[in-house]
């Protein structure tokens, strides 16, 4: 995890944690989306082994269903963890500035918070 940006009150600097936190926010939004789409597979896969199982499929066609659903999952817990280490480095350069004056009503500070709200709900 980088550290957050030290604020000496410089324009320059000012534009390095905006920037910052852009891409942060963008990367929580996307890997909140892809967390979410991959939940949603990996339970449509487990229903899909499910049906199989009662309709008694061949073992074959279970190994296949099983290995995709187990597959899924990994994609679930990742994406959780990339999601989870984002978060966290979000947060703390939010923490870091959300007391400067410079970034009073900011409009990227406003964008990270609601991310990170979205993010925990």
């Amino acid at each position: 995890m980088s550290p957050a940006p030290t604020l000496n009150g410089t324009p320059d600097e000012k534009a390095v944690v905006r920037r910052q936190l852009k891409i942060k926010v963008a990367a929580a939004k996307r890997l909140l989306k892809e967390h979410i789409l991959y939940r949603d597979e990996a339970h449509a896969q487990g229903q899909k082994l499910s049906k199989l199982a009662e309709e008694n499929a061949d073992e074959w066609e279970l190994k296949h269903a099983r290995r995709i659903a187990e597959e899924s999952q990994r994609m679930v817990n990742d994406t959780r963890d990339r999601l989870d280490k984002t978060v966290q480095e979000l947060t703390s350069l939010v923490a870091s500035v959300k007391n400067k004056p410079e970034f009073e009503n900011d409009e990227e500070l406003v964008k990270a918070e609601e991310a990170l709200k979205e993010a925990n709900a």
